[in-house]
């Protein structure tokens, strides 16, 4: 349906953006076909996607994907998507919030097979949803999102940046995380107060040993505990163990005595979780 239409649709039930939802829609061709073909959607897939809005994505992606399960909260939205997804057999819109359902209410939903994340994330809830999908066992082959280009700058950061942080390592745990494009806040209705980019995650499955999860999650936690401290004492009060104890369990990796979490590769904490305490 052409985007022209979808915008006649939504004054036509007289639709009102909520902010609080994060609703910034996307109606520009062009971009809609560039996140569907970053995506590298086919007709083998089953795609979910977060935050249905006006269809117009899940339109576009109903083209390319075998199936598509849309999840949207706002009920307000029914009316619109029955008219712009009017004959997308594929599609099935979910009326739930990914955020509160189970792995196993969401698998009730979707089935047992593989999928891929494609969404145009609202913004509130950006970084949350990321991580429900790649520190759950639902583990999807791919997620292909939209999100604040500040939130992009961190999912990709490097070793030693300011940008580097937690959940840079908990997405270098999951998988390869790609910008596949930055956004122009004014491609968007309404325009929010900040620039987007499409990020591309791709599953690296066992980066880390499934054994070693949880133990080297917790380390990456007690690092990034408070930025301006040194690792040392950052893991003694995570650990509970004396500071003289954690430095020398620094030392004993091969690390300086002031060195912080910033300076950590993932492989610097697979080889200090192993020296913590379990």
């Amino acid at each position: 349906m052409e985007n022209i239409v979808v915008s006649d649709i939504l004054r036509q039930k007289e639709f009102r953006f909520n902010k609080a939802l994060g609703q910034n829609f996307i109606f520009d061709s062009n971009l809609l076909d560039a996140i569907v073909a970053d995506s590298g959607v086919t007709g083998f897939d089953t795609v979910v996607e977060i935050g249905t809005g006006a269809g117009t994505l899940t339109a576009r992606l109903a083209e390319r994907a075998g199936k598509v399960f849309s999840f949207e909260v706002d009920e307000r939205l029914k009316e619109v998507l029955d008219l712009t997804l009017r004959g997308r057999e594929n599609v099935e819109v979910v009326f739930r919030d990914v955020m509160k359902m189970s792995d196993a209410e969401f698998r009730a939903v979707i089935g047992e097979g593989s999928f891929k994340v494609v969404a145009n994330l609202p913004y509130y809830i950006t970084t949350p949803l990321i991580m429900r999908f790649i520190e759950s066992g639902l583990a999807p082959d791919s997620l292909t999102v939209m999100v604040q280009k500040e939130v992009a700058d961190r999912l990709r950061a490097r070793c030693g940046t300011a940008d580097y942080s937690a959940v840079t390592l908990a997405v270098e745990m999951f998988g390869d995380a790609t910008v596949t494009r930055t956004v122009d806040r004014h491609m968007f209705r309404p325009a929010p107060n900040v620039d987007s980019a499409v990020v591309r995650i791709d599953r690296v499955p066992e980066r880390v040993a499934e054994g070693e999860v949880k133990a080297v999650k917790r380390a990456v936690r007690a690092a990034f505990a408070m930025r301006r401290k040194t690792l040392a004492n950052n893991l003694s009060s995570a650990y509970g163990i004396p500071k003289a104890e954690a430095s020398e369990i620094v030392a004993s990796c091969g690390f300086s005595a002031d060195v912080r979490g910033e300076r950590l590769t993932l492989d610097d904490f697979i080889r200090l979780s192993r020296a913590l305490p379990r």
